[in-house]
């Protein structure tokens, strides 16, 4: 088990809780949740089930009948007919055991919330009627619909209404957490090559276990997402149609919003989508943004109506970019080392890891204990219509500006990126009126080359910084 350490530590805490527990784990398909639960209670699980995907009540109760027979073939005498039937055998495994804590656990739940299948009143029943007045049972339930955990389960209104003891959601791995696979697999990469892969896979352990020894990034991608037996060749569909119900439209939206690297306002997806703008989008925009696709982020100075929301999850800009533009085809990836379309990608690709990697920088920074918000800026005024992607918005009276460059060595500030930093910085001063100090903040892979125009960077940090 690589990282996960808080979350090992608070089912730890549950396990040895002097009451019953109901623990609500949720994230994103292949980030690693059931892997998760399995390896803490590898051998402390009393009984496990998996719901079906895209599945009848009548195959889902089969399938639960199915799984008791191979665990407890003694406690499964006649058909099992409805979800009341099915919970009251939970309660004979409970009965039969003499642990101090029985751990119960369901994977994919969401699954199990058939058309009048009255799971969820069977749930409720469960637990408000017998389960929750023991002190003996850790009910783990588990499933990759974010949206579903959260607004049918856990801000359930109904007979589940705060019943839940504790939720958990599940985040990619960051790079540190990467790079310790890696490593458990002996596999010897760099932290650059690291980085290029992470812009690709993204922190999905799933997507990891793919990378094998004695290939270079490049041979990587091309046998993982090109090659027609690659795992990512065309999992972006599989992972639309697994999480949401009329998937597709997640899909629509999802390339709409990657058109743009800054992300799109709400009627701009409405423009580009021609989805009905009403409680249906809202709906998605939050199904996406729960399930870790997307973000939304109003920039600095603006107001709520101008919230963008942009696409933040590794493999599906990728997908959209390299992949599906080049299904019919045979690509070599390898090719693509010294094209300007992936020279533009990566820059724009190491933006979004800084940006997944903000408490990072913050350390390396020295002001993790520092109050602090993170923005984004657009001039609205120059010509050249001077961006900032970071930040950081300090309680000490100061701002870090970071400028955020992807290179293969040192990065050179030359005479015309000079001025155009210097003209970025003062239409910033000039638009936002703030009396705060500025602090240039350069964020590269190997550090800034010293010249005449380096001092003006305030701080230089490395990738290194991204891997604390």
């Amino acid at each position: 088990m690589i990282g996960r350490e808080k979350e090992k530590q608070l089912l730890e805490n549950k396990y040895i809780s002097l009451k019953s527990e109901f623990v609500a784990i949720y994230g994103r398909r292949r980030v690693g949740k059931t892997y998760l639960i399995r390896s803490v209670f590898k051998d402390r699980m009393h009984f496990q089930f998996t719901g079906l995907a895209n599945s009848s009540t009548s195959k889902q109760l089969i399938n639960f009948e199915l799984t008791l027979k191979d665990q407890y073939p003694q406690l499964v005498k006649e058909k099992i007919n409805n979800w009341l039937e099915a919970f009251q055998l939970f309660k004979e495994i409970i009965l039969q055991s003499n642990e101090e804590k029985k751990v119960l656990f369901i994977d994919e739940l969401p699954w199990l919330d058939t058309r009048k299948s009255e799971f969820i009143q069977a749930l409720e029943h469960f637990w408000n009627g017998w389960a929750s007045d023991r002190t003996d049972i850790l009910l783990i339930v588990c499933g990759s619909s974010a949206s579903w955990m959260i607004n049918k389960l856990i801000n359930n209104k109904g007979g589940l209404h705060n019943r839940i003891t504790a939720k958990l959601k599940i985040e990619p791995f960051k790079l540190k957490e990467c790079k310790a696979y890696i490593e458990n697999k002996q596999i010897v990469l760099s932290d650059y090559h690291l980085i290029e892969l992470y812009m690709v896979l993204g922190g999905i352990p799933y997507y990891w276990d793919a990378v094998e020894q004695g290939k270079s990034t490049f041979q990587l991608v091309q046998s993982i997402c090109f090659e027609n037996n690659g795992i990512l060749k065309s999992e972006f569909n599989t992972v639309f149609k697994s999480l949401f119900t009329h998937g597709e439209k997640h899909e629509i939206i999802i390339e709409s919003i990657a058109l743009k690297n800054k992300g799109l306002t709400r009627e701009e997806i409405i423009k580009n989508t021609k989805l009905p703008n009403g409680g249906s989008l809202t709906r998605m925009l939050k199904e996406l943004e729960e399930s870790g696709f997307i973000r939304s982020y109003a920039p600095l100075g603006k107001k709520t109506k101008n919230t963008l929301y942009q696409l933040i999850d590794f493999y599906s800009g990728f997908y959209l970019k390299f992949i599906k533009p080049n299904q019919k085809q045979e690509v070599n990836w390898l090719s693509k080392i010294d094209n300007p379309e992936y020279q533009s990608w990566t820059g724009y690709a190491f933006e979004q890891v800084c940006l997944y990697h903000t408490l990072e920088i913050k350390k390396a920074l020295g002001i993790q204990g520092v109050d602090s918000k993170q923005y984004s800026w657009k001039s609205t005024t120059t010509t050249e219509g001077a961006q900032i992607d970071l930040l950081i918005d300090r309680n000490d009276k100061t701002i870090n500006l970071c400028e955020i460059k992807f290179a293969s060595s040192e990065f050179i500030i030359e005479k015309k990126y000079d001025l155009n930093l210097r003209n970025k910085i003062n239409a910033f001063k000039l638009e936002t009126k703030t009396k705060k100090s500025i602090h240039l903040t350069m964020i590269t892979p190997y550090g800034i080359a010293n010249n005449q125009y380096s001092g003006l960077v305030q701080n230089s940090l490395t990738m290194n910084c991204l891997f604390e």
